[in-house]
C-alpha cells in the first residue's frame, strides 16, 4: 500500500453478499431523492463551506472557488497503475480547483485493506469502488456519514434518482435507523454484460441460426452442436468457475428460473407471490436451474470441469475443444484476438440472454459500485464543497462524460450531431484498437474510481460500445424484463449479527452441494436430504430472522 499526498500539478464475500439486503424498503418518496425519513436533513455552516459554490445546481459546472484538497482511497487497478501526471488530475486541479491526498491500495488487497485501514480510523475521507451491502459492516461503529442526511447538496443526484425511477432501489440501502451510507453507481437502464458466446460457425454447421428462446433450448442446441461437430470434446466448456461453480453463467441464468444463482447467489431470496423471504439454495427455482446444468452434464455436451481456472477454459475454447463459453460485452474482443492470433478462423457471436421457466427476466437492481464518505469529512472545511464535486463528479451528465471520455480536444471530438469520436491515437475497448495510447492507462480516463456504473446513462454507455455490442446490448434490453424490486429487510445489530453467522456456513455449503448436483457426483434424487442438510445448518432460522424484521417494517 502506498501513501502519498498529490497535488497533480501541471502535470482520478460472503457477508457482503447477506449485506446486499440489509438496507430498507420504504414507501413514498420525495422529489429531491428523498423521503420523509431524511427529515433528518443537516445544514452545513459557513465553517465548513469553504470553496463550496453558492449557486451550484443540477447542470452546474462544479469548480471550487479556491483550491480545496480531499483524501482519497485510491484503487490503484494493474491494468492501468495510477500516475502523478494523469490528464485527469491535471483537469481536475486547473478546471475545477480539485486535488487529493491518497492512499494507494493494490487492486488485489482492495477489499482487505478498505476494511482494516476504515476499521482502524484512517479510512479517507471519500472511499470509491463500494459496492451496495459492504458499507453494512462499518456503520455501527459511527466510521461512515450518513448521505442520505445530505441530500440537499447533491442536486445532479436527487435529479437522476428521480426521473431513472430509482427511488425504491435506494431505499433499499437504508439501514435500521432509516439512514443511508453509500452513494451508488446508478444506471439509466439495468447492466447487461454477460451472456455466452458462441462459435457460430459451428452453431451453423448444426443447422442453427436463431437463438435459443430458453435455457431448454439452449441444451438442446448444444447436443446438435455436439453431433454436427464430433471434433467436440464438448460443445460448452466454461470459464469464470474457480472461485465458485459457473459463477458468471448461473448469475445470468438465476432471474429466469425466479432464483439467484452464481456470483450474485444470496442464501435469502424474496418470494413475490408469496409475500415472504424464502432460503433461495431450496427454491423450486433454485433447484429447477441446478437440474438444466446437471442435464448438459449428463448429455455430454458441458464440460463437467466446473471448477476449472480461466485459462483451462479459455485453451479448451481457442484450441477448437469447445464450442461456447461464458463471455461478456469486452472479453469478446480478446477472444477474437486470441483465435486471430493463433492463425485460425472463428465467427463468434453473443447470444441473447434465453429465458427460462421464469418467463425473461434480469435482475433488478440498477445500483452498482458507489462511493462511501468518511464521517470525519464533515469535519473538512471544504466538506460542502466535497459533497458538491462528488455530485458533478460521479452524477452529473459533464462529470460523467469528463470521467469516461476525457476532455473535448485533448482526447476526442464531438461532431455537429453530438456524437463523440476517439482521438485516432488513443483505444478504449473495441474503440480505435491498436492505438499507441490507451484512454485509462495513459490518461487516467474510464476509471471505475471516478466513474460509477460505466457512466449511468444509456447514452454514455452506448457511446463506448462497438455497433455488434450495442445492437446486443439492445436486444437483450428490448426482450428481457426487470424482476420487481424486492423489500429489503432492516436488519438491527442483533439480527444482523446471528444472520451473519449462518450465512457463510450456509452458502459454502450450497455451494458444495450445487457443483455435486451438477456433475452427477450427487444424485438430484437426494433433493430433499439436501434440504434438510440445510436446515439443519440453519436456513429456516435465517430466513425467520429476516422475515420477523420484514413484518416489523410493515
Amino acid at each position: 500500500m502506498k501513501h502519498t499526498r498529490m497535488r497533480a500539478a501541471v502535470a482520478a464475500a460472503s457477508l457482503t453478499t447477506l449485506a446486499l439486503g440489509l438496507g430498507a424498503c420504504s414507501s413514498g418518496g420525495g422529489e429531491d431523492g428523498g423521503t420523509e425519513e431524511d427529515s433528518g436533513a443537516v445544514t452545513i455552516d459557513a465553517e465548513h463551506s469553504v470553496g463550496a459554490m453558492e449557486d451550484f445546481a443540477a447542470g452546474t459546472t462544479f469548480k471550487a472557488t479556491e483550491p480545496v484538497e480531499f483524501s482519497l482511497m485510491y484503487r490503484d487497478h494493474p491494468n492501468y497503475p495510477v500516475l502523478e501526471d494523469w490528464s485527469i488530475f491535471q483537469h481536475l486541479e486547473a478546471d475545477h480547483n480539485v486535488t487529493f491526498e491518497r492512499t494507494d491500495v493494490p487492486l488485489a488487497d482492495w477489499d482487505q485493506k478498505k476494511a482494516l485501514l476504515i476499521g482502524s480510523g484512517e479510512g479517507s475521507e471519500l472511499i470509491p469502488v463500494t459496492y451496495p451491502g459492504q458499507e453494512t459492516q462499518f456503520v455501527s461503529g459511527g466510521a461512515l456519514l450518513p448521505v442520505s442526511d445530505y441530500l440537499d447538496y447533491m442536486p445532479n443526484f436527487s435529479q437522476k434518482v428521480e426521473e431513472w425511477g430509482l427511488q425504491a432501489e435506494l431505499d433499499n440501502l437504508r439501514q435500521d435507523d432509516g439512514k443511508f451510507y453509500l452513494l451508488p453507481g446508478i444506471r439509466e437502464v439495468p447492466d447487461v454484460q454477460y451472456t455466452v458466446v458462441i462459435r457460430d460457425d459451428l452453431w451453423k454447421k448444426a443447422g442453427i441460426t436463431e437463438d435459443p428462446a430458453t435455457w431448454e433450448d439452449f441444451a438442446a442446441d448444444l447436443k446438435k452442436v455436439k453431433d454436427a461437430n464430433p471434433e467436440l470434446d464438448y460443445a460448452f466448456s466454461d470459464r469464470w468457475t474457480d472461485t465458485q461453480p459457473l459463477g458468471a453463467l448461473m448469475n445470468v441464468m438465476g432471474p429466469n428460473f425466479d432464483a439467484a444463482g452464481g456470483w450474485g447467489y444470496n442464501n435469502v431470496w424474496y418470494d413475490q407471490a408469496a409475500g415472504e423471504f424464502v432460503f433461495n439454495g431450496a427454491s423450486d427455482g433454485y433447484k429447477g436451474m441446478v437440474s438444466t446444468l446437471a442435464g448438459m452434464v449428463a448429455d455430454k455436451t458441458m464440460d463437467p470441469e466446473i471448477t476449472q481456472n480461466d485459462d483451462q477454459a479459455k485453451a479448451k475454447f481457442f484450441a477448437g475443444k469447445s464450442a461456447a463459453i461464458s463471455g461478456n460485452t469486452q472479453e469478446i474482443t480478446a477472444y477474437r484476438d486470441a483465435f486471430e492470433d493463433a492463425g485460425k478462423d472463428a465467427d463468434l457471436r453473443m447470444l441473447v440472454i434465453p429465458g427460462g421457466p421464469a418467463g425473461d427476466l434480469l435482475a433488478s437492481s440498477r445500483l452498482s459500485s458507489g462511493l462511501m464518505i468518511s464521517s470525519k469529512a464533515a469535519e473538512n472545511p471544504g466538506f460542502k464543497a466535497m459533497l458538491q464535486y462528488v455530485d458533478w463528479q460521479y452524477y452529473s451528465d459533464e462529470g460523467m462524460e469528463f470521467a469516461q471520455w476525457g476532455v473535448e480536444g485533448e482526447t476526442f471530438s464531438r461532431g455537429s450531431d453530438g456524437v463523440r469520436t476517439m482521438n485516432e491515437d488513443i483505444s478504449w475497448n473495441a474503440i480505435n484498437v491498436g492505438a499507441p495510447k490507451a484512454l485509462n492507462t495513459d490518461f487516467g480516463y474510464s476509471n471505475g474510481v471516478f466513474l460509477l456504473a460505466n457512466g449511468s446513462s444509456q447514452d454514455l454507455l452506448e457511446s463506448v460500445m462497438s455497433d455488434e455490442v450495442k445492437e446486443w446490448t439492445r436486444a437483450v434490453l428490448d426482450r428481457k424484463e426487470t424482476l420487481p424490486i424486492a423489500p429489503a429487510a432492516r436488519l438491527n445489530e442483533m439480527e444482523l449479527e446471528q444472520a451473519s453467522l449462518l450465512d457463510t456456513q450456509l452458502k459454502d455449503a450450497v455451494l458444495a452441494a450445487t457443483a455435486g448436483f451438477i456433475t452427477g457426483q450427487r444424485s438430484l434424487d437426494e433433493w430433499d436430504a439436501y434440504v434438510a442438510e440445510m436446515d439443519g445448518l440453519g436456513s429456516s432460522q435465517l430466513i425467520e430472522t429476516y422475515n420477523t424484521a420484514l413484518e416489523r417494517q410493515k
